[in-house]
């Protein structure tokens, strides 16, 4: 499998009283096709920011989006509306994703007459009836409206429209998150499911790392809008490496009550992301900062094949020097 998406440090900048907020700032990664990229981090971290600057929903302040050698960033809208057929975004709230006015029906052939994909009304129903099939809805309930549905099938709807175009990449911006914990196990099977089928590419975005895991071919992790570590799933979990993601994994509830695990307590406040100073962002809450570390920005460096860290103090896979 060959790479699908490639993002080049990309940035996107918010401007605020007080200066420019660093949303995203300098974030690179490829991703193969028919893998899934999970992106982790607390709120605020520019994870959600990302996946929009990758599609241009927020317009990146520099940077290059590749998407199957394409230029992403360098498109106009013309070319842009045609791309958006290959990639797609399903939203956090599928009910304010939805448009109250529209039956189900309405809202999943909505893309297909935009794009104008068939010609007949009778393709485009019957489009409907497959891609309500796939996701595992009736077909009677496609004159129903998204106020009639709980939250796990308003998602089925909205990953459905997602899908109506025959998408190749899509951005799922913590598309569990609103959802019960039985329900988020039915919509993250079916996600799975649909990506075997149909060599689906995901960037998977959420702060919840067992949700993450479970899904996630390779994992990055997010602080203060920086991708301060990427690899393996098999590798993150098993041995992290940064100091931030270390206390991240060490506050994943265990079901084991026999297990040991030894908490990370952050102490020091927040770096401020707008107009931040040079050094690592993390540093003014890491237990093992040094004084370079307040000075130099470190950099993304491969200390195993695969497994990458933002770190001045992880020189290899043993970890923290």
């Amino acid at each position: 499998m060959g790479t699908l998406l490639e993002v080049r440090n990309l940035k996107k900048y918010f401007q605020v009283p007080k200066g420019y907020l660093h949303a995203v700032d300098d974030v690179s990664f490829k991703i193969n096709e028919g893998e899934t990229l999970g992106i982790v981090g607390e709120s605020g971290c520019g994870k959600s920011t990302l996946g929009r600057a990758i599609l241009r929903l927020h317009e990146p302040t520099s940077g290059t989006v590749l998407y199957d050698g394409m230029n992403v960033t360098g498109m106009d809208k013309q070319e842009m509306r045609a791309l958006r057929k290959y990639m797609q975004i399903i939203f956090q709230d599928p009910y304010a994703s939805l448009n109250p006015r529209f039956t189900v029906a309405q809202i999943i052939e909505e893309p297909l007459r935009l794009h104008k994909i068939y010609s007949s009304e009778a393709e485009v129903h019957a489009r409907v009836e497959e891609l309500m099939d796939m996701v595992g809805l009736s077909a009677r309930m496609q004159n129903a409206y998204p106020h009639e549905f709980d939250g796990g099938r308003r998602q089925r709807i909205v990953i459905a429209r997602a899908l109506a175009v025959g998408p190749k990449f899509i951005v799922c911006d913590e598309p569990v998150s609103a959802l019960d914990v039985s329900i988020q196990a039915q919509i993250l099977n079916l996600m799975i499911d649909l990506q075997k089928e149909l060599n689906l590419t995901y960037i998977f975005i959420s702060h919840n790392l067992s949700v993450v895991k479970h899904i996630s071919t390779d994992v990055g992790v997010m602080y203060l809008g920086q991708l301060i570590e990427k690899a393996p799933k098999r590798m993150i979990y098993k041995n992290p490496l940064h100091p931030y993601t270390i206390a991240l994994l060490a506050a994943i509830p265990s079901l084991d009550p026999e297990a040991k695990r030894e908490r990370q307590i952050l102490k020091g406040e927040l770096t401020s992301p707008v107009n931040p100073k040079r050094g690592c962002r993390f540093s003014a809450r890491c237990p093992f900062a040094q004084d370079r570390c307040f000075t130099d920005n470190p950099v993304m460096r491969e200390v195993e094949p695969g497994h990458f860290v933002a770190c001045h103090r992880v020189s290899g896979k043993e970890g923290i020097q």
